[in-house]
């Protein structure tokens, strides 16, 4: 018996790593997994599993955990950078839902406590799946994943005061004076710990750091987390908020990130307990008997949270595109939904059947989201066509575009590459026009004469407003793969003379952009690699000649040349001495260079460019301050000194470009 708790974890962890794995190769979450592993192992399932109670006692030890966690990692910088969108966005959201929820609720439970609680478990999103699928695709940054990222930092905050108001609505009386009696209570009894702990917590954290002593910190963390938690619940509040209050406490210290270190593994290893535990208790018999209305409140909630969340976030973001995405993106129900259903089962608050049908409604809706976000794109698309869906979609002014503009630039996406080439444009006095999505950057840039217009890429009005048939290029510079798509094949419909360029995350998605029209296509992942093998070679001294030519083979054929320069078994060339405080560049030289046969007093490279040779490396043997009677040869390897803008001439004064005087 008295290894039974230890097979147990023993199943649990087994059945999970498997599930998780196989799960990966469809690329479905983790949560999913550990559900999916409850499900098999639990007494709905094989029943292999026999003390579900002390599962569930150290899944809760998880939920705390995650309070702490999110407590330490929340970010009042982040949250103010989305203030509009957390604050305004995230508010309606949850306000609009809960709201929308609890009324179709009480039309079917005549409990308005219970109606409220189940709009409390309606309103939340899951941020783990949804953040993961958006970095995935390289969308965190695109407006609809700023969108859902604001709106989920703020339905997480929202999980810590409906977690303290689940007691209240399970409890007796009245339903609006308690709730107020607990948020006043709550109130009081957060600001007392704060304000003992924002002193307390950091000395004593400070005193133990100077133990130099890894076990005392990482236990003092848990000590603190563990400690808040069961003082708050003393006085009558939940576990979960004092935990909130301790990762708080501790975010304000210089040691939040070491904190987080220490505690990310307890945390994963125990919630992934929870959600093991929360697949155990899911009935399958339950779910195959009423599949019918299973699958149509699946239906009901998807359309309820895709419809909310559209309209606030068009309401925020006044974008019709980017409102649909979010929309489909933040219809599923959370996994603080499952921690606040687990609380209400606890309490006898919730009953089995509603706890049933909610378990089963919650993974299904978890398990489409993968599904549903890669479909979205097209489902924008279709929704788009619809003339009353077109007349939403607000058009850019045109009245500051000039009329008689043409040959002039169209940059989409007011991003760092988008800055950097408007700025560079405005340098050289080129025409250009900028097409964003962010109302605020478009607001803030036309205060200082940026030629700057908010509009949706993907809208051939947009488009043609912005003169798009008289352009000459375009650069698409947004993180949004599916928008660069149809803004490259719109546009090339518009005018196939249109040269485009388009800037996108990963190297698989250069094909499609190109089969589209685009004209050059630069993935970062690419580009960063060249800029990083470049350097490093530079480092080493290798010929900048022939780090161009490696770099233009990559460009040219992928990532082949590069296996084959780092598997070469001999280095191309030595390290050569090099001389501080001067500017030095190794030139290798070839065919056509008219270097090639001439000594060094009959090339005048001194006096036509500035730059010195101060070596030339010839086979093994390294030849320092050569004569003026030295004959180069193909295949040298020549030492230049001199200014940077030497340099430059003397490049291309050996490759025969220009032999013009050093002008200093």
């Amino acid at each position: 018996m008295e290894h039974e708790f230890l097979k147990d974890i023993v199943i649990i962890l087994s059945c999970s790593a498997l599930v998780i794995y196989v799960l990966h190769r469809f690329r479905m979450p983790p949560i999913i997994g550990f559900i999916a592993a409850g499900v098999i192992i639990g007494p709905y399932g094989l029943g292999v599993i026999g003390n579900v109670h002390v599962i569930e006692s150290l899944a809760e030890i998880g939920i705390i955990l995650l309070l702490f966690i999110i407590g330490i990692e929340f970010s009042m910088k982040e949250f103010i950078k989305l203030k509009k969108l957390a604050i305004l966005g995230g508010g309606l959201q949850v306000a609009l839902t809960i709201a929308a929820a609890s009324v179709i609720a009480y039309l079917f439970t005549r409990n308005i406590r219970l109606s409220i609680f189940i709009g409390f478990l309606i309103s939340l999103s899951s941020t783990a799946i949804v953040l993961k699928m958006l970095t995935e695709r390289g969308q965190s940054d695109s407006p609809h994943g700023l969108s859902m990222t604001g709106i989920l930092i703020f339905q997480d905050l929202c999980v810590v005061p409906m977690m303290l108001l689940t007691g209240s609505l399970s409890g007796g009386g009245d339903v609006f004076p308690g709730i107020l009696t607990t948020l006043l209570k709550g109130a009081v009894i957060i600001v007392a710990v704060l304000v003992l702990a924002r002193w307390a917590v950091p000395a004593i954290l400070h005193r133990i750091v100077h133990t130099r002593s890894t076990e005392l910190f990482t236990i003092s963390i848990i000590l603190s987390c563990l400690g808040i938690a069961f003082l708050t619940s003393r006085f009558g509040l939940s576990l979960a908020l004092g935990a909130f209050l301790a990762g708080l406490i501790i975010s304000e210290s210089e040691y939040s990130y070491e904190a987080v270190t220490k505690v990310l593994p307890f945390k994963d290893s125990f919630l992934g307990l929870f959600f093991v535990s929360i697949g155990m208790l899911i009935d399958v018999r339950f779910m195959l008997d009423n599949l019918p209305a299973i699958a149509l409140s699946v239906m009901a909630l998807f359309s309820l949270k895709a419809l909310i969340s559209t309209g606030v976030v068009f309401l925020v973001q006044n974008s019709v595109r980017t409102s649909i995405l979010s929309g489909l993106g933040l219809a599923q129900v959370g996994e603080f939904s499952l921690v606040l259903a687990s609380a209400g089962k606890a309490t006898g608050f919730m009953p089995g059947d509603l706890y049933q049908m909610f378990l089963s409604v919650s993974l299904v809706t978890m398990l489409v989201t993968p599904f549903v976000m890669s479909v979205s794109p097209a489902v924008a698309e279709g929704l788009m066509r619809l003339k009353a869906i077109r007349r939403l979609e607000p058009s850019p002014p045109e009245e500051r575009l000039p009329r008689d503009i043409s040959s002039h630039v169209i940059i989409v996406g007011f991003g760092v590459v988008g800055r950097n080439l408007a700025r560079t444009l405005k340098r050289t006095g080129l025409p250009y026009v900028v097409l964003e999505l962010n109302n605020d950057i478009v607001h803030a840039e036309r205060i200082k004469d940026e030629p700057i217009y908010f509009g949706d890429g993907t809208s051939r009005e947009t488009l043609m407003r912005l003169g798009v048939h008289r352009a000459r290029l375009l650069l698409v510079a947004i993180s949004d793969p599916a928008a660069a798509r149809k803004i490259t094949a719109v546009s090339k419909l518009m005018n196939p003379d249109l040269y485009v360029v388009v800037r996108t995350r990963y190297l698989k998605e250069v094909d499609d952009l190109r089969e589209l029209g685009a004209d050059e296509v630069i993935p970062e992942e690419f580009e960063s690699s060249v800029e990083i093998f470049s350097r490093v070679l530079h480092l080493y001294n290798v010929p900048r000649n022939l780090i161009d030519k490696y770099a233009e083979d990559v460009r040219r054929d992928g990532y082949s040349s590069l296996r084959t320069v780092r598997n070469r078994k001999k280095p191309l060339v030595a390290e050569l001495p090099m001389l501080s405080e001067i500017v030095t560049e190794t030139y290798l030289l070839k065919p056509p260079s008219p270097m090639i046969g001439q000594s060094l007093s009959d090339l005048r490279l001194r006096s036509a460019t500035g730059a010195t040779v101060m070596a030339v490396k010839r086979g093994g043997m390294v030849h320092q301050n050569p004569d003026a009677d030295f004959v180069f040869s193909e295949g040298d390897i020549v030492l230049l000194v001199g200014k940077p803008d030497d340099i430059g001439r003397a490049q291309r004064f050996i490759d025969g470009e220009s032999g013009g005087q050093n002008p200093g």
